[in-house]
């Protein structure tokens, strides 16, 4: 039998406090967010290069994998795009385990018990934003909103299970059941931003500042009420009411920008806040984005950085954004591209390859003039017409893009004053920044699985212009980050990458 680990057992009873309305939905769904997260976890297993396994054999109707201490993993083949929740359990020699965390604490590797409490966290959290979901797939969507779209904030609440690839998809340490309904898009909250006033002259600031964010010599910072209490621990004032994007951390104002806000909590890997180093290149990274845009034929937006500003410190700091939603067209939706798996597109194969020459077409081109994208599902958005085809796409939030000056040159195009970790002649990392981000993630989790998104490449590729970036998508296996690798591997910094079968060696459900 089951033994609920302290993670469920503790936002169990929160529940039952704070909300007991959903606490027979959140024991309901518990044994399906331990499959999704189990999932996830056996994609690591199976495809990163971890150091204490030492040999992966694949039979006709499993996959081995045998430790350096001698026992084996035994499991089903691992399609490492597929996104549903196809692992109910795994054998651990003979000891059967259908829970990601007690299966983590049961490999006995370094490091392993603190990522076991972050799995357990994850599968309680994401068990309790299944709880209160109920988005059917559907096109076009049932449209609760005047304007005849959904706006940007109610596409973004239907991602309800978080990243769809890393085993920490729902993990949020820190936050309470009552913080994580208060504050977890997927759980549809209002979020009453605050402020707090800084001396300008104290202030790092790039772009405009609006006014009513300005009081005399001070600006005022929006500040999210979480990072007010929890890490600023002071007193902040009242300022709009706004809604939670994916990003928890960016919020979209009624009829005005979205607000990136401050939020130092831990989010799947990485520990979310603003830094320096990005209000300083926000203004520069904005213009040149712009420019760059303006060279893909009207295919590509980008969300402009309206004004971005920090106290010196990323605990305190916000940038204001463009909403994606002012490149939409009468009749268009703006979709992220995370959000287009909970709707009944991509279930037609026409409409994937669609959708798969748009983007790779876009993201290429912007490869070879120079700059990679990071377009994963949350960054990247789909401009669609109001019978679902694809147009044109929308890019936000340029933190974390890759400059190369050198391919810029080569077209003619002088490179942005940037210094620092986004500039970058290295192929392989360009290749892997946009490879990574589009194709193995956005791409990858709009399919489905493998052999749905080898046939959208299979169908697309062709159709693309020849060059040693197309050369490297179509033959070489597909480069991502190694996330559970990463959360194992707490003395190293960035990013460390595996390497995923190409989409067509990945055989179809039911082959070995």
């Amino acid at each position: 039998m089951h033994r609920p680990p302290a993670a469920e057992s503790q936002i169990a009873e929160e529940l039952a406090a704070v909300r007991p309305g959903l606490l027979s939905r959140y024991t309901s769904e518990l044994p399906g967010a331990r499959a999704a997260v189990l999932t996830r976890l056996w994609r690591a297993l199976a495809h990163e290069p971890l150091p204490w396994l030492t040999g992966r054999v694949s039979g006709a109707h499993s996959l081995a994998l045998r430790l350096a201490d001698g026992r084996t993993l035994h499991g089903p083949h691992a399609d490492p795009y597929a996104t549903g929740a196809y692992v109910t359990a795994v054998r651990l020699d003979r000891e059967r385990y259908d829970d990601p965390a007690r299966l983590m604490t049961a490999l006995g590797v370094p490091h392993g018990p603190a990522f076991a409490a972050e799995l357990a966290h994850s599968t309680a959290s994401l068990a309790l934003s299944r709880a209160g979901a109920d988005h059917p797939k559907e096109w076009p969507a049932k449209v609760p909103s005047a304007e005849g779209r959904r706006t940007d904030w109610e596409w973004e609440q239907r991602v309800v299970d978080g990243h769809p690839y890393h085993p920490n998809c729902r993990s949020r340490p820190g936050f309470s059941v009552a913080d994580q309904l208060a504050y977890g898009p997927e759980h549809g909250p209002v979020v009453r931003l605050g402020t707090v006033p800084v001396p300008e002259a104290d202030c790092l600031l790039t772009g405009d500042w609006p006014a009513e964010l300005r009081d005399g010599d001070h600006l005022l910072l929006p500040v999210h009420p979480w990072q007010a209490e929890h890490v600023l621990r002071r007193s902040y004032d009242p300022w709009r009411p706004a809604r939670p994007l994916m990003s928890l951390r960016t919020l979209a104002l009624p009829g005005g920008p979205h607000v990136k806000t401050a939020l130092s909590a831990r989010l799947t890997s990485s520990v979310r806040d603003i830094s320096v180093y990005s209000v300083r290149s926000a203004a520069t990274l904005s213009d040149f984005a712009g420019e760059l845009a303006a060279r893909t034929d009207g295919l590509l937006h980008v969300t402009r950085t309206l004004g971005a500003a920090t106290a010196g410190s990323p605990g305190l700091a916000a940038l204001l954004r463009e909403p994606p939603e002012v490149y939409a067209g009468p009749g268009e939706h703006v979709v992220p591209v995370a959000a287009l798996a909970t709707t009944s597109l991509p279930g037609s194969p026409a409409w994937l390859t669609a959708f798969t020459r748009l983007a790779l077409t876009v993201g290429l081109r912007l490869l070879d003039l120079g700059v990679a994208l990071e377009a994963h599902g949350q960054n990247l958005l789909a401009v669609l017409s109001a019978d679902g085809t694809p147009l044109r796409l929308v890019y936000r939030d340029l933190a974390d893009i890759r400059v190369s000056p050198a391919r810029l040159a080569r077209h003619g195009i002088t490179p942005p004053a940037l210094t620092g970790r986004l500039v970058t002649d290295d192929e392989s990392t360009l290749r892997r920044k946009l490879f990574g981000s589009l194709v193995a993630g956005a791409l990858a989790a709009t399919a489905g699985s493998g052999p749905a998104l080898a046939t959208a490449l299979r169908a697309a590729l062709p159709d693309l212009p020849p060059g040693p970036d197309l050369t490297s998508l179509r033959d070489g296996p597909l480069p991502a980050k190694a996330l559970t690798l990463m959360r194992l591997s707490p003395d190293r910094s960035g990013d460390i990458w595996t390497n995923l079968p190409h989409p067509r060696a990945v055989p179809a459900p039911g082959q070995g």
